[in-house]
């Protein structure tokens, strides 16, 4: 496996760059989309998303069984996984063992025999949240891109659409 890890914040580049960065490879590529649309904001972020994805691009959406969705790809597919964000929220609010679940995603990702490249965001930049469930997630999605990153190659960190190695 090689992992690259793409943090930022809203905004700031990450999915671009983890497609170009894909787009370097012989596809066809997989996409692995977390999204759920719940409103007309999701559905809109959703169709921007997949407006630059043609073919050779394959979707699989996961919300949820991120780490089984990994573990059924086809040897050497290069995937993209977007977002961890979005995946920890939908598990967090379906009140999903969080550990054991960030655990077999990193079992899946370790596994996997070609190019990943998984975007994140870094949700700890900004002040402590006022309320009991945001200061949970803003752990929990601290403690997972800590895993991530620990385990990535290559770790980039966005600013304003521009990279900063952090990590390879």
């Amino acid at each position: 496996m090689s992992l690259t890890f793409i943090l930022g914040g809203a905004r700031s580049g990450k999915s671009r760059h983890a497609e170009e960065l894909i787009e370097r490879l012989s596809p066809p590529w997989t996409y692995i989309a977390t999204a759920q649309a719940y409103d007309d904001e999701m559905v809109e972020r959703i169709a921007l998303h997949r407006s630059r994805r043609p073919a050779p691009w394959q979707t699989l959406e996961a919300p949820h069984d991120l780490a089984a969705a990994i573990a059924n790809l086809p040897s050497r597919q290069p995937v993209l996984v977007d977002c961890l964000t979005l995946w920890l929220t939908n598990r967090m609010l379906a009140d999903a063992d969080l550990a054991k679940e960030g655990d077999a995603l990193l079992a899946a990702l370790s596994a996997h025999d070609g190019e990943v490249f998984v975007v994140s965001n870094e949700v700890g930049l900004g002040i402590v949240p006022d309320n009991a469930l945001a200061r949970r997630f803003r752990d929990a999605q601290g403690r997972l891109n800590q895993k991530v990153a620990a385990e990535a190659q290559r770790v980039v960190f966005m600013v304003a659409g521009l990279t900063m190695p952090v990590k390879g």
